[in-house]
């Protein structure tokens, strides 16, 4: 068997990714939209959801219903999602939305401001669970069931994949597979876009980021304050900046409503934005403009 890994990528000589403007760095802002379809013992899950919350690895234990844990991902749906959605309508800036579908349903108002800023959503799943813990029949029927769903609550299919965790090792080729996709982001492994053969096709991946994240307030080594999180935005985007005028890259930030969408770190990613948008050559983007862009300027022949 040949090794499955590539350690290489695009090495010394990326390519000139030709952002549109002459751009220098693209900047994409994903907010995870997953409050509602986390692990929960009314969904007939054998227990509470443990992760990214305020209590990082708390639980009540098999079969016990944490109240706490709920209410804290309620405050996502319920008031950051909101605050977050001012602070990007301010702005005009668009976002990826990566959305649990059964959350969506669960919150038609927040499905429909969605689509009515003008925002992608991009399938985080049926729910947020854990797919590499799924056989692929299991996998490929959450798959078509979230792809349904979000056509339903959004008007659209969604045209990128990222599942919560990891991905099995099936997943790309059911992306592939079913056809209607033009990227997914489960990968974590370059500044820029990149081409792979799967089933026989060419597919694209646009990876993703867990350092540029507020989940790090949430699991260890991270953020504590505001002021961590905003100066490693700032710093990140400042070293992009600069090797654009060379090599132009690609720049993630990750955020969560129930996160990010509290005040205080709300505050910090303020803070970031008007640093990005007092630059000229910077490109905010979602991530299906850029897949559209790559596969127009950077086609796999």
């Amino acid at each position: 068997m040949p090794y499955p890994r590539d350690l290489v990528g695009y090495g010394a000589h990326p390519p000139n990714p030709k952002w549109p403007g002459g751009a220098r760095i693209a900047v994409q802002i994903v907010m995870n939209y997953e409050e509602g379809s986390e692990y929960s013992i009314p969904d007939g899950d054998p227990a509470s959801e443990t992760y990214l919350s305020e209590v990082p690895g708390a639980s009540l234990g098999h079969g016990k219903r944490d109240l706490i844990v709920e209410s804290i991902y309620e405050y996502g749906s319920r008031a950051g999602f909101w605050r977050l959605m001012r602070i990007f309508a301010e702005r005009d800036i668009k976002v990826t939305v990566f959305g649990a579908a059964l959350a969506l349903e669960r919150n038609p108002d927040a499905a429909q401001a969605i689509r009515e800023a003008g925002h992608e959503v991009c399938s985080h799943g049926w729910r947020w669970i854990n797919f590499a813990e799924m056989s692929e029949a299991q996998e490929r029927e959450q798959m078509c069931r979230a792809i349904a769903s979000i056509e339903r609550t959004v008007g659209e299919r969604p045209y990128g994949w990222y599942c919560r965790y990891a991905p099995s090792v099936n997943t790309r080729r059911l992306v592939v597979e079913e056809g209607g996709f033009l990227y997914d982001s489960d990968a974590y492994d370059d500044d820029l876009p990149y081409w792979v053969r799967v089933a026989g096709r060419h597919h694209l991946v646009i990876p993703y980021t867990l350092d540029v994240n507020d989940m790090k307030f949430a699991v260890a080594p991270g953020f504590s304050a505001p002021s961590g999180y905003f100066e490693y935005m700032r710093d990140t985007f400042d070293v992009l900046y600069k090797e654009g005028t060379t090599h132009p890259k690609m720049m993630s930030v990750g955020l969560h409503c129930r996160l990010a969408g509290r005040p205080g770190r709300s505050a910090a990613l303020e803070r970031f934005l008007d640093h990005v948008l007092a630059h000229d050559g910077v490109w905010i983007c979602k991530r299906v403009d850029i897949a559209r862009h790559w596969i127009a300027e950077h086609p796999p022949y």
